[in-house]
């Protein structure tokens, strides 16, 4: 009978220290990614390493320097195009700067939004990046921030809190998109959101508890006005968070017996529904009904017609939300606010009015 080879001794710190020809301090500096090696040291040392396939032991990592190499994420909604790629951006950064990254998904719910931070506070990552599902509840973020965790915001901001902060221009795309439309003769013009209104009714933008959507309609009812536009805020609709409950706002405007002529979709996933909505309404698209959305999605550009889009920056909204977080691990003291500018992309949705 033919004994089971025993499993290979993992290399240690100290193999390394002794194929490379260093102190056991020096390689741990190295391997551990903290303190100063001179180049040719580091070079010598990483070698050493990939010969003898090293693995770093994670828990003595932490154990030694207090970090655990791995960052915390929490978005709104995974499954929404936009929020994949600023993920998919914040993991690119992650791995080049040698950092892991957990994932948590807060289905834009506060009371999720503040398990999945706590969760990650306990996890011991070494910093956070989310996308506040509301800028008004963050007595979890604080919490987070008197532990002395690094805490980034991507996408929207919190009201209060001086916090580094990766986010799109909202306000001045929704007002071009406006631009846009208010041009090719629309005096009728719906925004639809995925986000709730705190009231039975809509009653002025500070009411509203999440920037991105403040800061659009802030744009869109600035451009509404200086278009004399007459009472836009009545083609305001809130809720269509699902595909089913985007069909019910959709079918109940496009219902109405004065129904608008062009739609300004707040994402992807509501503009598909505004396609198919129409279709099933009867109305031709740009013909009857023109079609603004934030979010630049893949099958946007395939479509009949294809879309026109607020083409948001959102792998480099995620790429630069981890360049912060890393420096703030770092040691960066002051915060930063950087706001990127989103693109309008012209294409077939969007024609003069039929009336």
């Amino acid at each position: 009978m033919t004994l089971p080879r025993p499993p290979r001794k993992s290399a240690t710190v100290a193999d390394v220290a002794r194929a490379a020809g260093v102190s056991k301090a020096t390689a741990a500096r190295v391997l551990g990614g903290y303190g100063t090696v001179s180049f040719e040291r580091r070079a010598a040392i990483l070698a050493a390493a990939e010969r003898l396939d090293y693995r770093p032991n994670e828990l003595a990592r932490t154990m030694a320097t207090g970090r655990s190499g791995t960052i915390g994420v929490v978005v709104g909604d995974i499954e929404n195009p936009f929020f994949g790629s600023v993920v998919r951006g914040i993991s690119d950064e992650a791995k080049a700067r040698g950092f892991g990254v957990l994932l948590s998904n807060s289905g834009e719910d506060v009371a999720e939004e503040q398990d999945a931070v706590s969760m990650l506070v306990n996890k011991r990552v070494d910093g956070l990046i989310v996308a506040p599902a509301s800028s008004r509840d963050k007595a979890h973020l604080t919490d987070a921030l008197s532990l002395g965790l690094p805490l980034v915001l991507v996408d929207r901001e919190a009201d209060g809190l001086d916090l580094d902060a990766a986010i799109a221009d909202h306000r001045d795309a929704a007002r071009r998109a406006m631009r846009l439309l208010v041009a090719k003769g629309h005096r009728r013009i719906a925004y639809v959101t995925a986000s709730h209104l705190p009231g039975p009714r809509f009653a002025g933008v500070e009411t509203i508890g999440l920037t991105t959507v403040r800061q659009r309609i802030e744009g869109f009812l600035a451009e509404a006005e200086a278009a004399a536009l007459p009472d836009p805020a009545r083609f305001l609709r809130f809720g269509a968070s699902s595909r089913a409950a985007a069909r019910e706002v959709l079918s109940e405007l496009l219902r109405e017996p004065q129904p608008p002529s062009a739609i300004l979709a707040s994402d992807s996933v509501i503009a598909i529904e505004v396609l198919r909505t129409a279709k099933a309404l009867g109305l031709r698209i740009p013909g009857d009904l023109s079609l603004v959305t934030f979010d630049d999605a893949g099958w946007m550009s395939a479509a009949s017609p294809t879309v026109t889009v607020l083409a948001q920056p959102s792998h480099a909204l995620g790429s630069q939300a981890m360049r912060m977080l890393a420096e703030r691990i770092a040691g960066r003291a002051e915060a930063e606010r950087l706001v990127l500018p989103s693109e309008l992309i012209e294409r077939e949705s969007v024609a003069a009015p039929a009336d």
